[in-house]
């Protein structure tokens, strides 16, 4: 399954040499990321009211190109791990053709007191599973 979201940089996120700041791009990629669970089927709030949670464990990112303000983005998500308690969210950035922002993010599905836990069957959605044939 592969999520498509889009933004446009904003002034305030850019830096003292007019770029985006590198941080903000954890902001972009949770955005996307939000996204791309709501296009999976996974009812994040539900999830949320039954005192379960999703955390990031690790993030990985590689830096292409600068995005600077008005820029108009494009950030692709799709999974690429899963397991019984967590998996792994590719993300790209993209500004036209430009690759901005490669990304890896590892999640964990968690209980109310923050321990990894088996994701419950209705969280367990098909799209947080890879494409078998790839993405």
């Amino acid at each position: 399954m592969l999520c498509e979201s889009t933004l446009t940089v904003r002034t305030y996120e850019c830096d003292s040499y007019g770029h985006v700041n590198n941080a903000n791009y954890l902001n972009y990629l949770e955005y996307a990321r939000y996204e791309f669970l709501k296009d999976a089927g996974f009812d994040y709030p539900a999830m949320i009211r039954a005192g379960y949670g999703v955390y990031v464990a690790r993030v990985e990112i590689d830096y292409k190109k600068s995005a600077t303000a008005d820029d108009p983005l494009l950030i692709r998500s799709w999974p690429i791990k899963k397991g019984a308690v967590s998996g792994v969210i590719a993300q790209e950035i993209r500004r036209g053709e430009e690759v901005i922002v490669e990304a890896k993010v590892t999640w964990a599905f968690v209980d109310s007191k923050g321990v990894p836990a088996k994701i419950p069957p209705q969280w367990d959605v098909p799209g947080l599973r890879p494409d078998r044939a790839g993405s």
